[in-house]
């Protein structure tokens, strides 16, 4: 039978081991990644938070969120915020835009020309126009915007139009590379060409 222990005894190799709390324990490299997790977390919040602004038309709003998720850890994410950003800005300039003339409507249609924006160009040369019906440029611009978007029976009578308000125009469509596709083929071949025998 072992020997008891009486109360009193004590034993020299029992020490009292003071437990760690846990922010003791957890070392700098595991502290990161939670860390990391909870910024990527935060960037997915603000992302979908902006798309619902985004899908909403509430632009401001949108950006504002989208800069947040672009800040965050998920290149993913933050290359498709940046790319929202762009998207808001254009659609913020465009409700700010304050068209009055036509040489107004002119110049924005011929900028979203440039851009290959046609259809949406054809609308501000349509208005321009509307405003200014003897502007052999805006018929000029107009014939070239619905040449771009296949209306070419449309085009083929404003470029007609813009000739004959100013036959200059007939050298500068023949130099213009959007209509050299055109150029060769009836009706416009008559019209670019007119010199041409057989046509």
């Amino acid at each position: 039978m072992p020997e008891k222990k009486s109360p009193t005894q004590k034993n020299p190799e029992r020490r009292m081991i003071k437990p760690q709390s846990p922010k003791a324990s957890q070392s700098p490299e595991t502290a990161q990644p939670a860390a990391e997790a909870s910024k990527a977390a935060h960037q997915f919040r603000s992302f979908e938070t902006a798309m619902k602004l985004f899908h909403a038309r509430k632009f401001k709003e949108a950006r504002e969120h989208f800069a947040h998720a672009s800040q965050g850890p998920e290149r993913d994410v933050a290359n498709r915020a940046q790319l929202h950003i762009a998207m808001c800005d254009r659609r913020l300039q465009q409700a700010t835009l304050n068209l009055r003339s036509a040489e107004d409507y002119y110049n924005y249609g011929v900028a979203l020309l440039n851009s290959r924006n046609a259809a949406e160009a054809r609308i501000h040369l349509e208005r321009a126009l509307e405003i200014a019906p003897a502007s052999d440029h805006i018929h000029y611009a107009l014939a070239l915007a619905q040449a771009l978007s296949g209306d070419l029976t449309n085009a083929h009578a404003n470029l007609k139009r813009a000739i004959e308000l100013e036959p200059r125009n007939r050298l500068i469509a023949r130099q213009d590379a959007d209509f050299a596709p055109l150029a060769n083929q009836p009706p416009f071949d008559a019209l670019i060409y007119p010199e041409k025998k057989g046509w």
